[in-house]
């Protein structure tokens, strides 16, 4: 059975209408990556989405609205999909991808944002909470709360050298090496943590030599 006209017409809406939204999404994931909350204005995502500043706050409402759609996006999916004893490095490599299409931004989306407004700085601390709830999940000791806190401690410090200062050589380091020397040394800490490399592995990645 054809489509009516006017069914038609506002299916077609439907989808432009989807489209623009991820547009508006992904544009923003970029920007807020890049310069932090702060510094992304609406018109900045606008453009780069090559959509009307209107159409930002049609579907989203305000930028703190979007950019809490950005953090649910990127880092609750990626804990509500990640195997616990694979997040450690599953963050890491993402934080490690250098903005490469397909990687999750989330972390250094968190890292370029921290010192902004009290309901932001609240949301990220929020996120950091729940990464290091569920890395603490990987030790049985009394302390597991504490090596959690360590875990995500060194996790986002490495962002911050290489993503935020650019400090050298961590900055331009090979992903794999990075991985296969922090999580190799990470299993003394989190003692459930697989070896470095089985996170990509299980994920289509190969297992650094």
């Amino acid at each position: 059975m054809a489509e009516s006209p006017q069914y038609g017409a506002e299916s077609a809406y439907r989808r432009s209408a989807q489209g623009t939204r991820l547009r508006l999404l992904d544009a923003a994931s970029e920007l807020f990556a890049e310069r932090g909350y702060e510094r992304s204005t609406v018109r900045d995502i606008a453009a780069r989405a090559g959509a009307n500043q209107a159409l930002l706050f049609r579907y989203f409402g305000s930028k703190r609205a979007l950019f809490g759609e950005v953090m649910a996006r990127g880092g609750h999916e990626q804990l509500r999909t990640t195997p616990a004893e694979q997040l450690f490095e599953v963050a890491l490599r993402g934080m490690l991808a250098d903005g490469r299409e397909g990687a999750d931004r989330s972390l250094e989306v968190c890292l370029r944002s921290i010192g902004g407004s009290d309901e932001i700085a609240e949301a990220l601390r929020g996120l950091g909470e729940e990464y290091a709830a569920v890395l603490a999940t990987l030790s049985e000791s009394d302390t597991g709360t504490l090596r959690g806190d360590l875990a995500l401690s060194w996790l986002l410090g490495i962002g911050l050298m290489r993503v935020v200062v650019g400090k050298e050589p961590l900055a331009s380091a090979d992903p794999d090496t990075v991985c296969r020397l922090v999580v190799g040394a990470l299993g003394g800490l989190l003692e459930s943590l697989p070896q470095a490399g089985e996170a990509a592995a299980g994920e289509g990645g190969r297992i650094p030599e």
